[in-house]
């Protein structure tokens, strides 16, 4: 079976773990689009890992993982983290392929991300990773891919090419000095040498294992809500982050995605700027990521909380053909009276029963809330579906009911074991 698994909410919502877990049942991953401005967190006994660009489930050692030609490459981000598995005693040779045609961030990408946000009246609130520029110049065809970085000659071309343009801008519009040819030149052929056993013609590599009735798995970045199309643009990322972006990041064709697994916490977040309609307030935001422990896991920033926002997610079932949803964190919940969950938005006279477009209506609503009742907070963790609190049942159910899909699993902490399949 072939399933693409995606955050529908604005990313965070705990996609690592669940990656990680269903990796156990297939004989690919893949990543499909983004940047290392994502983080996926997995913890496995006491040690945690933090992925930016390595697909989650490297950790499982007869698995075989492929970053697609929808993400964008750092490669000393992505040189890193294959020198700290390999540190870890994981080894990746013959399990790690990486398309050719990713494009590769370069040093200009950075610095314009970070300059030019500096130049904004409305902060986008990036990472500063290069991750929107390198994009930018992948539709402007004048990108450098993996495949580049192997020839001296044609990166020698695209190389001198683009500084051209990019110190143009970076002097001019900037005041920045700009950079020179030769060091990134050599930094980035010796980055080829690095790679190159592990450059692949993925799509060629996946289509024939599903061929072979493999069964792979297609991991998200971000969340659906900061879709470069579908998202609260422009406070978005700058790639598809739906299930159909994992067609594009890949060259596997839609005909042969089976099932499509949404990802949510039970409450929302979300990090950088951007309206958020359902944000508590200063004090109970900071409560909530203390108890929930929302910091990003790329930056370190704070995450802003909410309740559950039922119309935005319902939106994102829609958008994805989603059948399935993991409920991440309902343990957070545990220990409030009451709990609210977003079913509708009022802005002046009218209701919305669906995701406004408008930013200036989106920034501007307030939600209409359902409030039910919470449940005591309890040491011991539910093994079962059937150990947890009544209420805490009913709000699943609810969930369920207003989403229009079903929860198939749902996550009681941050370990691998602390999550509840439903059909147990």
């Amino acid at each position: 079976m072939n399933i693409v698994l995606v955050g529908i909410q604005w990313g965070d919502e705990g996609k690592g773990k669940i990656i990680d877990i269903l990796s156990r049942k297939v004989d690919y991953i893949v990543r499909y689009q983004g940047g290392n401005n994502a983080g996926h967190t997995v913890v496995v006994g006491n040690k945690e890992y933090i992925f930016h660009l390595m697909p989650s489930g490297i950790l499982h050692k007869d698995k075989i993982c492929c970053i697609g030609n929808g993400v964008v490459i750092d490669p000393a981000v992505l040189l890193k983290e294959m020198e700290g598995l390999i540190n870890s005693g994981i080894s990746i040779d013959n399990r790690l392929k990486i398309s050719s045609l990713a494009h590769v961030i370069m040093p200009y990408h950075r610095i314009l991300d970070q300059l030019r946000e500096t130049k904004r009246k409305h902060k986008i609130g990036t990472t500063g990773s290069g991750i929107g520029p390198c994009y930018a110049d992948k539709i402007s065809r004048c990108g450098i891919r993996m495949a580049d970085i192997l020839s001296p000659e044609v990166l020698a071309d695209k190389l001198k090419d683009n500084l051209k343009e990019k110190n143009e801008i970076l002097r001019k519009v900037y005041k920045h000095k700009g950079f020179d040819f030769k060091p990134i030149y050599r930094e980035y052929l010796d980055y080829g040498k690095t790679f190159a056993s592990f450059v692949s013609n993925t799509a060629f590599i996946l289509n024939r294992a599903i061929d072979a009735k493999k069964d792979i798995l297609f991991e998200g970045a971000q969340g659906i809500f900061l879709d470069i199309d579908f998202g609260t643009y422009p406070f978005v990322t700058s790639s598809s982050t739906t299930s159909g972006g994992a067609c594009i990041g890949t060259g596997v064709s839609p005909v042969k995605i089976d099932k499509v697994i949404g990802v949510a916490k039970a409450y929302t977040t979300r990090v950088g700027e951007g309206p958020f309609p359902t944000e508590f307030s200063l004090g109970f935001a900071d409560f909530m990521r203390k108890k929930g422990n929302e910091f990003g896991a790329t930056t370190g920033r704070p995450r802003r909380c909410g309740w559950f926002d039922a119309l935005m997610t319902r939106e994102a079932v829609m958008l994805n053909g989603i059948s399935e949803i993991a409920i991440m964190k309902i343990d957070i919940l545990g220990g409030f009276k009451k709990i609210k969950v977003c079913t509708a938005y009022r802005y002046k006279s009218s209701l919305f029963k669906e995701f406004p477009h408008d930013l200036k209506v989106l920034s501007s609503i307030k939600p209409v809330y359902k409030e039910v009742q919470g449940w005591p907070e309890t040491l011991n963790k539910p093994k079962c579906y059937k150990d947890f609190h009544p209420n805490a049942k009913a709000y699943l159910k609810m969930l369920s009911d207003l989403l229009k899909a079903k929860i198939s699993m749902i996550s009681v902490g941050s370990a691998r074991d602390d999550t509840i399949f439903l059909d147990c």
